[in-house]
């Protein structure tokens, strides 16, 4: 199972049940349960489920699932933002440490426990 990186912030939304949508510079074809990684922390705090991922608009409606502003959006750095959508979020009671890799930014292909 991969491990996705995400800033303290957002991680904490996702593992609370508030963020369903994760935006990003770049389409996933990964589907399932996947690990979710503090950044800089070198923590695997919980795990998600990746169900799709499609380009992002920006829809009013949708504010509570992908938790950004509009001047958020229209100060996106990606040339084209992708929406990966979330579903069953679980937070570990106790965080787990891994090995992490040196280069990894977005994914660490199957963290190994320390």
């Amino acid at each position: 199972m991969d491990g996705l990186i995400i800033k303290k912030k957002w991680l904490d939304l996702i593992l609370d049940g508030y963020k369903s949508i994760e935006v990003r510079g770049h389409n996933t074809k990964k589907r399932g349960l996947i690990y979710l990684i503090e950044s800089g922390t070198g923590l695997i705090k919980g795990e998600v489920e990746i169900f799709n991922s499609n380009k992002f608009e920006l829809f009013s409606d949708l504010y509570n699932e992908h938790w950004l502003t509009e001047h958020q959006i229209k100060n996106l750095k990606y040339k084209i933002p992708y929406a990966w959508w979330l579903e069953y979020p679980y937070r570990y009671k106790e965080p787990i440490p891994y090995k992490h890799p040196q280069g990894a930014v977005i994914w660490v292909k199957n963290p190994v426990p320390v």
